[in-house]
């Protein structure tokens, strides 16, 4: 199945790592609340997509079996997945921001399910995450 990107909920402990987009009016959600991830390069899986976004934008490289959850889903623009992975919380002291994005922080899940600046798209697909592995 063709894909147009992979987005990934990772929590770092019980908090969820987040990414403040940049504040320009040509990129989708500026100045919202994102997730680590974006659009697929060459012939590489969603998964390969959203593990090799996340080292591009914070530094951090995670193994496929770090992944516990998937789900795709149709956008516009294409069929988008959506990962949610979890690893220990000192990790965060690992972080090394790239160049994509205002700064990152660390947010309890519910706080960016109702956060105004979440990507509602994304806000939706953590809450189906939240309820399924609750």
């Amino acid at each position: 199945m063709e894909f147009s990107g992979a987005k990934l909920a990772l929590f770092l402990g019980d908090d969820l790592l987040v990414i403040r987009c940049d504040d320009r009016p040509d990129i989708p959600w500026p100045d919202h609340w994102d997730l680590p991830g974006g659009g697929c390069e060459g012939d590489e899986s969603p998964q390969q997509c959203a593990l090799r976004e996340t080292w591009e934008e914070v530094g951090l490289s995670l193994r496929p079996d770090d992944i516990v959850w998937s789900n795709s889903y149709r956008r516009p623009h294409g069929i988008v997945w959506f990962f949610a992975a979890h690893r220990p919380a000192g990790l965060s002291r690992l972080i090394r921001f790239g160049s994509e994005g205002q700064c990152w922080q660390l947010m309890r899940p519910t706080e960016y399910c109702d956060h105004p600046m979440a990507v509602p798209h994304f806000a939706s697909q953590l809450r189906l995450y939240l309820a399924k592995a609750a």
